[in-house]
């Protein structure tokens, strides 16, 4: 595996090494110590989540104040392009963001650390897309940033006049000016 830095120095994009032959591909999709040793990052993750959607869905920007999750997250089945934003006020970085597509195909995993919003497009008919949490989800601190918050300016690969599926709650998300963010 390597890890491959972004313009976010907390955020790994990460690509494992991949064997195959014609019956199939073998790979190893997590190793702790690895992950310590290539992003300096020593983690425990406690939940692992997957959800399928449709194309055209747009999950986030989500985060939670309480009990704020790292999340290694990776695609099994189609192709999300996938974002992280830091929702840190301190940070120098607040409110950039970086995006990589993330498929089946290629097999790539981004890290989002606590302290970032996190977000993904379907590109394809449909994705598969898992991700390993370092805290317990906190339905009473999760927070969204709406999509398309022009402080942000985040470049979705929307066609021109297309809209994102949304669900209401991500619809109804607050813009990075008025959002609750970390300090």
């Amino acid at each position: 595996m390597r890890a491959v830095e972004t313009d976010l120095p907390e955020v790994f994009l990460l690509e494992p090494s991949v064997y195959g032959d014609d019956r199939g591909f073998f790979m190893e999709s997590f190793n702790a110590q690895t992950f310590t040793d290539l992003t300096g990052v020593d983690v425990t993750f406690v939940q692992d989540n997957h959800s399928r959607s449709a194309k055209g869905v747009l999950r986030g920007i989500h985060y939670q104040l309480v009990q704020a999750q790292g999340k290694l997250v990776r695609v099994t089945e189609g192709a999300v392009f996938d974002v992280a934003v830091d929702l840190r006020r301190s940070s120098p970085n607040f409110g950039r963001w970086v995006g990589f597509e993330l498929s089946a195909e290629n097999k790539r995993q981004l890290w989002v650390p606590a302290g970032f919003g996190h977000g993904f497009l379907v590109l394809s008919d449909s994705a598969d897309f898992l991700y390993k949490t370092t805290d317990y989800y906190h339905p009473e601190s999760e927070r969204s940033i709406l999509w398309n918050d022009a402080d942000i300016n985040i470049d979705w690969p929307l066609l021109p006049g297309d809209e994102p599926l949304l669900s209401g709650k991500d619809a109804a998300a607050h813009g990075l000016r008025d959002a609750e963010v970390y300090g």
